[in-house]
């Protein structure tokens, strides 16, 4: 069975893809994109993912949100937060959330799936994210998904029933964690950091990094990767 998956690089992506792998899809489609993040690691940890997955075809599209603005992740002039509590992130949107991020690259793996004869769009949003990002929910996906068979060729003629699939959105990380850990990844690959050094090393203390490491910690498991902070 085929599949397009939105590959990141990072944590929920990666185990994403394994959770695909395991379902039966076994001809995976990955699309990565440049949406003018501030660094590339995780674009070169989505290219060693994506070889580690045997994907069939691995798309990288450059779409250059930061030219709007208006994010941490692709404004140097907006500072990523770093040491928040667990409770502060839960509240407000954060300034990491890209405006459309989600919209745009689902929009683009919809047109990668009908071009490749593929009906399901993995992508690996959970329910830790969708308490501040709005386009990590499951009403965003729900939508998104009745648009997905209105606006397709393959979908108005019923040559394709399109579905996204988000297996991790009722998970916490550590559930995550334990889930990867049993079908086999290697989270060594994957880059999760907001924030890293410049020799790629994740900072430890944005909130990407803290619930990555607190989703490590849960599960029992040691963080493979490297932190400039500990």
């Amino acid at each position: 069975m085929r599949a397009v998956i939105l590959l990141s690089g990072g944590l929920d992506s990666t185990t994403t893809a394994a959770i695909a792998k395991n379902e039966g899809f076994d001809s995976l489609y990955a699309l990565t994109v440049d949406y003018g993040q501030r660094h590339q690691f995780e674009l070169a940890a989505a290219m060693r993912v994506g070889k580690a997955w045997g994907v069939v075809r691995h798309e990288f599209l450059k779409v250059d949100l930061s030219q709007f603005g208006g994010s941490a992740l692709t404004d140097a002039n907006i500072a990523v937060p770093h040491g928040r509590s667990a409770e502060a992130m839960g509240q407000d949107i954060p300034v990491t959330y890209v405006p459309a991020r989600n919209t745009v690259m689902l929009s683009l793996a919809l047109a990668y799936a009908e071009t490749v004869g593929a009906a399901d769009i993995f992508l690996g949003v959970n329910h830790v994210d969708y308490s501040g990002y709005p386009d990590c929910r499951p009403a965003f996906l729900d939508a998104f998904e009745r648009l997905a068979n209105l606006a397709t060729r393959a979908g108005v003629e019923g040559v394709l029933k399109m579905k996204i699939h988000a297996p991790l959105l009722e998970m916490s990380k550590a559930e995550i964690v334990r889930t990867g850990m049993k079908l086999g990844v290697d989270y060594s690959l994957t880059h999760t950091c907001y924030d890293p050094t410049p020799d790629g090393k994740s900072c430890g203390v944005c909130d990407a990094c803290q619930l990555r490491r607190e989703g490590f910690r849960e599960a029992g498991w040691e963080d493979p990767i490297a932190y400039a902070s500990r």
